[in-house]
């Protein structure tokens, strides 16, 4: 039976929605603005006002939806009619009105249900996710890489550059900024030169300088290839891949859809044969 409630199309409207979402974004500005505290000071009760009124907004949206739903109005307590009467209700009690609307910010996330009008989006997230299991593969091997390499790098440089590579988890450190390729290159010379050329950011722990340029430049170059053009390339190739089996996913019929044509079809052909005869008799 359709719906005869005028409130339901209004709540389900477009234009509601985006005044609910400008709604949100209202009080995220108003949460940030409460971030500094000059303005705090000198326009709190201002801003206390306006957070009363997109409290206001909230509680009356609430309500709408609420009566959008009858006869039926149990049907208002599921899904993110939940969560928006849980967020409202924290806002509602003494002491954390003004804070608590900061969680209403989550309401941003209904956004999301884009993704379900737009093909190609689909396809983006449909990859990712089926991607997660293969790239948690690959975020172990780089690991196990990182681990090698900051061991070897405590062994081989840690008492030239104790700063980097003094203890592991210094080297893991050293090793994740190098990831980024972040001042590898300053890391890189200290080895290659010896500390006493390239002063340490603490200078006081050179030492024992020791330049190695052998072993630092098969060391750097190796994991900076290693870590970061092959993982990466990896983790690209990845995401690829589950694109394009979302998109045949996608673009494949569903499974018995063949066969249930051929039945309807079938039944067609016998339907047009009885009215022919009903035609014939």
């Amino acid at each position: 039976m359709q719906n005869t409630n005028p409130l339901k199309s209004l709540v389900e409207s477009a234009p509601f929605n985006r005044g609910v979402t400008a709604a949100i974004l209202f009080a995220a500005g108003l949460v940030g603005l409460e971030t500094y505290p000059e303005l705090l000071e000198a326009h709190g009760a201002l801003l206390k006002q306006l957070n009363h009124l997109v409290l206001s907004l909230f509680v009356v949206e609430l309500l709408l939806r609420f009566a959008a739903e009858w006869p039926h109005p149990l049907r208002f307590f599921r899904g993110w009619n939940l969560f928006d009467l849980t967020i409202v209700a924290l806002s509602l009690l003494p002491g954390l009105g003004e804070y608590a609307v900061a969680a209403r910010l989550l309401r941003l996330l209904r956004v999301l249900r884009l993704i379900r009008t737009l093909p190609e989006l689909q396809v983006i997230l449909g990859a990712l996710l089926r991607s997660i299991p293969s790239i948690g593969y690959v975020f172990v091997l780089l690991l196990l890489l990182l681990y090698v390499y900051a061991v070897a790098g405590v062994f081989l440089f840690g008492a030239n550059d104790p700063f980097h590579f003094g203890n592991l988890h210094k080297a893991l450190l050293t090793l994740f900024g190098i990831l980024t390729l972040e001042g590898w290159v300053e890391v890189f010379r200290i080895q290659y030169f010896g500390c006493q050329e390239f002063a340490l950011p603490q200078p006081e722990l050179c030492t024992a300088p020791q330049a190695q340029p052998l072993a630092a430049a098969v060391y750097m170059l190796s994991f900076v290839l290693l870590g970061t053009l092959i993982f990466l390339n990896l983790l690209v190739g990845i995401v690829v891949n589950s694109m394009d089996e979302m998109r045949k996913t996608l673009h494949q019929p569903p499974a018995g859809s063949e066969e249930a044509q051929a039945a309807i079809e079938e039944r067609l052909k016998e339907a047009l044969a009885l009215l022919q005869r009903l035609r014939q008799g």
